[in-house]
């Protein structure tokens, strides 16, 4: 399933909205943590989107069906694709920045996480393990977390 976001910042508030709404179906109850959880990463990436490239984006979810033996193990993936061919640049915000966060946050909650190229834009995409329920932390900035890799790009939490 996907949703078409135009190039405006309310529209993130319309994407959390459509999430939730499509969360329902899914088993995932919406006090979960795992969908406040996944819920916040839609509003990062579909932020970056719109913010960073001023062009319209699709966001994707592909959800498991209700909880049963076999899709208690399932995972969610949450994926936005852009027109813009420049890659994410994960960034250690100043404590009185108002933005910078996004991708240390999809990083800390995420189970995984990359991005591609696709055509002439890219598809940032993440994934949660409905198992873990969604409860990972974001990594401290300046705490080193280490190095994270995604398709052949790798860059260093500091």
């Amino acid at each position: 399933m996907q949703l078409e976001v135009r190039p405006d910042p309310s529209e993130v508030g319309r994407a959390r909205r459509w999430a939730r709404s499509r969360l329902a179906g899914s088993g995932i109850r919406a006090d979960e943590p795992l969908a406040e959880t996944l819920v916040l990463l839609v509003s990062e990436l579909v932020t970056n989107a719109v913010v960073h490239t001023g062009r319209s984006a699709v966001l994707r979810l592909v959800l498991p069906g209700p909880v049963t033996e076999e899709t208690k193990e399932a995972v969610v993936r949450l994926e936005v694709e852009d027109a813009s061919d420049r890659a994410p640049v994960p960034r250690c915000a100043g404590g009185e920045a108002t933005g910078g966060r996004g991708l240390a946050l999809v990083d800390g909650l995420a189970d995984r996480w990359g991005w591609s190229r696709e055509g002439t834009g890219k598809r940032i995409w993440c994934e949660l393990d409905r198992s873990s329920g969604g409860e990972g932390t974001a990594p401290a900035c300046g705490s080193g977390g280490g190095a994270v890799a995604y398709e052949g790009f790798a860059y260093e939490v500091v």
